[in-house]
């Protein structure tokens, strides 16, 4: 399976063994995180859009294997703010760099910059299309917890509709024939086309509306949060922003091996009483993104 010089834009792009090769290389990174395979390398890193996370843990990945960054972290500052084309600014950093991470607003605007670009672009998040480097630490998050990808139930709690995160979890577990069980309120439940795809693979799904008692036979809770930004109407997300907070309390009728994730930042949707709850995963999640980014980049460039 040669990854050599693929562009990352979508979770599609990579098959079931391709997967299970990224995560078990984030395992040995994890064993020995510091190795500079990139010494000779330049990542740009372009975020159209604001990102903690994402961003430092891609940089950080990059800094432990000995890469050097140049880039934005907001595009104000740059001659995007002039009126230049997202097409010339690819065309301009592929000539400075030896691979391309983007984070944009726009729903395929990755697919647009790996067109365009000389050097692989991987996406860091394309409006609410995909997330795909988010979904690989998650399955390697999901395989660090479970000791398996294989036969799981999962929970898929908060924004369904907009959340890249989900839609990109969806595709990429469709390979380990999981149950998902969807909790959403109707404004944002998973969308019919996402619901087609799992008919299609025969993967079980079940649609619920309360957050307590449908989690209880779960290996996986996954929070997402309600995201502000992809909102036109105020109102209609001042109506659904609270509408499941995970609290402490609910996790006393859990399964033991049950693990809480949640891609970050998180606004009220797992309550801080639950952070000392020993299956609360979601920082070690944020950590195992170093490693998983670490395994991508050298994939990617064919280093290993």
């Amino acid at each position: 399976m040669l990854m050599k010089n693929r562009s990352l834009v979508s979770i599609n792009d990579y098959s079931r063994i391709e997967i299970q090769q990224i995560l078990d290389l984030a395992e040995e990174f994890e064993k020995d995180p510091n190795q500079p395979l990139l010494r000779q390398y330049v990542i740009a890193s372009l975020f159209f859009e604001p990102s903690t996370r994402t961003r430092l843990s891609f940089e950080t990945a990059i800094n432990r294997l000995g890469g050097r960054v140049v880039g934005f972290s907001e595009s104000g500052s740059t001659s995007v703010s002039k009126g230049e084309t997202l097409k010339d600014t690819i065309l301009m950093v592929s000539n400075y760099s030896d691979l391309i991470v983007m984070r944009h607003p726009l729903e395929g605007s990755a697919q647009y910059a790996s067109e365009v670009s000389s050097v692989p672009i991987v996406n860091a998040g394309d409006g609410a299309h995909q997330h795909p480097t988010q979904t690989l630490l998650d399955l390697y998050s999901i395989r660090k917890t479970q000791g398996k990808l294989e036969g799981l139930n999962i929970c898929i709690v908060g924004d369904l509709k907009y959340g890249r995160t989900v839609h990109s979890l969806l595709i990429a577990m469709s390979h380990f024939k999981p149950v998902f069980h969807f909790i959403a309120p109707e404004e944002l439940k998973i969308p019919k086309e996402y619901k087609i795809f799992l008919d299609q693979k025969g993967i079980e799904y079940h649609e619920h509306r309360e957050l307590a008692p449908n989690i209880r036979n779960a290996d996986i809770v996954y929070m997402t949060r309600v995201q502000r930004e992809r909102f036109s109407d105020p109102l209609e997300y001042e109506k659904v922003k609270n509408v499941y907070i995970l609290r402490n309390q609910m996790l006393e009728n859990t399964k033991d091996n049950m693990r809480i994730l949640h891609p970050l930042p998180r606004v009220n949707e797992i309550h801080q009483d639950v952070d000392s709850n020993p299956k609360a995963y979601y920082f070690t999640q944020a950590l195992n993104g170093v490693y998983t980014r670490m395994a991508i980049l050298v994939k990617i460039l064919g280093i290993k």
